[in-house]
């Protein structure tokens, strides 16, 4: 598949934002805004509380719109108090969940191992998986950028073969630009989503690795969206703040065309 072809995905993280009735006059007004776009060559998702996900699931049926979680746990069912398995997100209509995010690892343990562990529990219910990688500020300064997101790509894919993969979603999120206004910049980006599609291609095959979508993720905004997007292996947006505005959030859509 050439490059060109893969279709951007723009997803929406509400994280521990918005009731019940702002989620559903949130998506009211997305639905409206983004009925235009060209799903060829655009997806969109949005991924509400957990509490919000029965209610906006029933408010995008017949839109383009897909539904994902924010997290997930490895196990299928037990004794694991306020956590939500995979089977039941499938249940409630979920496509995405996304595992691993920045703030997961920062303020919850989450690892490297946990991260495929819950990938597993994704790809097995019949979900993508939106995997989150990225690395700190403190990081970044001391050049270990892409050694510390490979190490995070290798650990949330060990195990799973090349035909999975393909169908895979990576999100790159530099964790010094998550809600602090900071953005990498689009050559930033870009060479951090080819050096993950170059991993890709060593762990697997160039096939997979360019049917793999990269998204970014980190403080992606209406006027830096077009450029972000633009680049060549930047397959899609990862959308924190932003994506809790209709308006903003169809306008990095829109970006994306």
């Amino acid at each position: 598949m050439a490059a060109q072809a893969r279709r951007k995905l723009i997803a929406g993280n509400w994280k521990m934002n918005k009731t019940i009735p702002e989620g559903l006059a949130l998506v009211r007004e997305l639905k409206g805004l983004v009925a235009s776009l060209p799903g060829e060559r655009v997806e969109l998702a949005v991924a509400p509380p957990f509490v919000s996900l029965q209610a906006v699931a029933k408010e995008l049926e017949g839109s383009s719109v897909k539904l994902a979680a924010q997290n997930c746990h490895w196990e299928a069912s037990g004794a694991y108090t306020g956590e939500v398995s995979a089977s039941m997100l499938k249940d409630l209509g979920c496509a995405y969940v996304i595992v691993g995010h920045s703030e997961r690892r920062q303020y919850f343990g989450e690892t490297d191992e946990t991260v495929n562990k819950r990938t597993r529990a994704v790809v097995g219910a019949g979900m993508t998986p939106i995997i989150c990688v990225g690395e700190t500020l403190a990081e970044r300064e001391a050049n270990r950028t892409l050694e510390v997101v490979e190490r995070q790509v290798a650990g949330a894919l060990k195990g799973f073969q090349a035909a999975e993969v393909a169908g895979f979603v990576l999100a790159y999120e530099p964790v010094w630009a998550i809600g602090t206004g900071r953005t990498a910049t689009s050559a930033q980006a870009q060479e951090v989503h080819r050096a993950i599609r170059e991993q890709l291609g060593r762990l697997y095959d160039r096939g997979t690795a360019e049917r793999v979508l990269i998204q970014y993720g980190g403080s992606v905004k209406p006027d830096n969206a077009a450029e972000l997007l633009g680049q060549p292996d930047v397959d899609g947006a990862l959308v924190g703040g932003a994506s809790l505005k209709a308006g903003d959030f169809a306008a990095i859509a829109k970006g994306g065309v």
